[in-house]
């Protein structure tokens, strides 16, 4: 298997690893009867929790346009030296940006972001090169 297919799919372990840490973080403040109903209604955390849930929102949107990239340079026949650089920083990026949010580390939490923004933006540079 390809080592960009290989990345794609630790970043959906990385998704889950975001879900359920935000979702168990979420269940301690919003307490069980919330999270087993229909939620109509908005029930914001705080927190460690709060933090939890934007990094979850902040993956999801980066994770659309590195599945993407990766799919049209597999499909398109563009998979090389970029791509792999490209996903290998994608993945090491979003490893290390979880943590840095989570705990509040700020500025190197905004360089992991840019190094997953990068790996991206090489994915899909590979597709016109």
């Amino acid at each position: 298997m390809a080592f960009e297919l290989q990345m794609l799919g630790v970043a959906v372990l990385i998704g889950l690893v975001h879900l359920l840490w935000a979702a168990l973080a979420g269940l301690s403040q919003r307490g069980l009867e919330w999270s087993v109903g229909p939620r109509d209604e908005r029930l914001d955390v705080t927190g460690l929790a709060g933090r939890l849930q934007r990094a979850f929102v902040n993956f999801r949107e980066s994770f659309a346009l590195f599945a993407v990239a990766v799919l049209l340079a597999y499909l398109g026949g563009r998979l090389g030296t970029l791509t792999a650089f490209g996903a290998g920083l994608y993945v090491g990026g979003r490893i290390a940006f979880l943590p840095l949010y989570v705990f509040g580390v700020p500025w190197v939490r905004s360089i992991a972001w840019g190094v997953s923004l990068t790996g991206i933006l090489l994915t899909l540079l590979a597709l016109v090169v």
